[in-house]
């Protein structure tokens, strides 16, 4: 079974291919020494008439074709006339016993087949996107969801839609924000900072975060801290931009203090590494560093701020906006009575 494969259709396709079919039937009529009007080459090919076409060489007469078709002899019989202007060419001989292919009509008949069964395989891929069976989401991400939420729920959505791809990409949450705001991603998962123009927050989980320090470190005899307690030390912080790095630093500005970060690294595991080696204390959700406490040598420890319990929210443009996957994503992650507008 195919897996997370997205079918893209190339809109272009079709339209490329009504230019081959015109240039090769006026390749022949050239040959048949016919001349189309400038008028006639305006024309656009109808597929409608292209079935038309096609049950009048199979059937032998134009009538045959028009009841097929479920049209009027006489409209049947207009369409082809235009349909032979639109191309250049005559592609059917008339006579009393009935029509036949003429050349050009012979290479009509293969990319008019051709362009139909196009057409239908649009049609049925753009029926299994309408319905969420195939489709395409675009996820930005901060750290935290990545790390804490997103596997399981990003397993548990893919089983259940796995023509479904998934594109994620992690962010810090000021960026997740902007990207949805932009129209770079469909759904983001942050920490909200405040409310914002243009998108809308869906509640979706809640975390905490912790202090990590080395077990040989002075505050690793506390089994919980205040902030003010740790801002006497260096920090390993997170990238620049990251949420929690503003939190820290708006929290000890509050206290007349300096939030001193010596290093800022790019993931949580390498975040706990660094406070092993004694480069620094941490502050990181209580999930991932019990997780790594049991490997490393760091203590866990409470941090008593009420800032400490987060909310993470799902950022979207738009949840009508939304396309049908994208939907299924958010009501999965959210569910549908979790929706409303922020």
């Amino acid at each position: 079974m195919m897996k997370n494969v997205i079918f893209v259709v190339d809109y272009a396709w079709v339209k490329r291919l009504f230019t081959i079919l015109s240039s090769q039937i006026a390749m022949t009529a050239r040959c048949q020494r016919y001349v189309p009007s400038r008028e006639a080459a305006a024309l656009n090919i109808d597929p409608k008439s292209l079935k038309i076409f096609i049950s009048a060489v199979r059937l032998g007469t134009i009538a045959a074709a028009a009841e097929a078709e479920h049209l009027a002899a006489a409209a049947a019989s207009r369409r082809l006339s235009e349909l032979e202007h639109a191309v250049g060419a005559e592609v059917l001989v008339r006579s009393s016993k009935g029509v036949k292919a003429t050349p050009a009509g012979q290479a009509l008949l293969a990319l008019s087949h051709r362009v139909l069964n196009d057409l239908a395989d649009i049609q049925s891929q753009m029926r299994e996107f309408a319905t969420g069976t195939k489709g395409y989401v675009r996820v930005f991400a901060n750290i935290s969801a990545i790390t804490q939420f997103l596997p399981q729920e990003l397993s548990r959505f893919m089983t259940q839609h796995p023509l479904v791809q998934v594109h994620l990409e992690e962010r810090v949450s000021s960026r997740v924000a902007q990207a949805i705001a932009e129209n770079q991603a469909d759904i983001g998962v942050l920490v909200k900072d405040g409310a914002m123009e243009g998108v809308e927050f869906l509640p979706y989980k809640e975390d905490e975060v912790v202090v990590i320090v080395p077990k040989s470190h002075a505050l690793a005899r506390k089994s919980r801290v205040r902030l003010e307690q740790t801002l006497d030390f260096d920090y390993v912080g997170l990238p620049p931009g990251s949420q929690l790095n503003a939190q820290l630093a708006l929290a000890a500005r509050a206290m007349d203090k300096v939030w001193r970060s010596r290093f800022q690294v790019p993931s949580y595991d390498v975040l706990c590494l660094m406070v092993e080696a004694g480069l620094g204390v941490g502050i990181l959700p209580r999930r991932i560093a019990v997780s790594h406490a049991k490997a490393l040598n760091i203590k866990v420890l409470k941090l008593d701020e009420p800032w400490a319990h987060r909310e993470l929210h799902l950022c979207i443009r738009s949840y009508d906006a939304l396309s049908t996957t994208a939907r299924l994503l958010v009501d999965g992650m959210v569910g549908k009575a979790g929706v409303s507008r922020a």
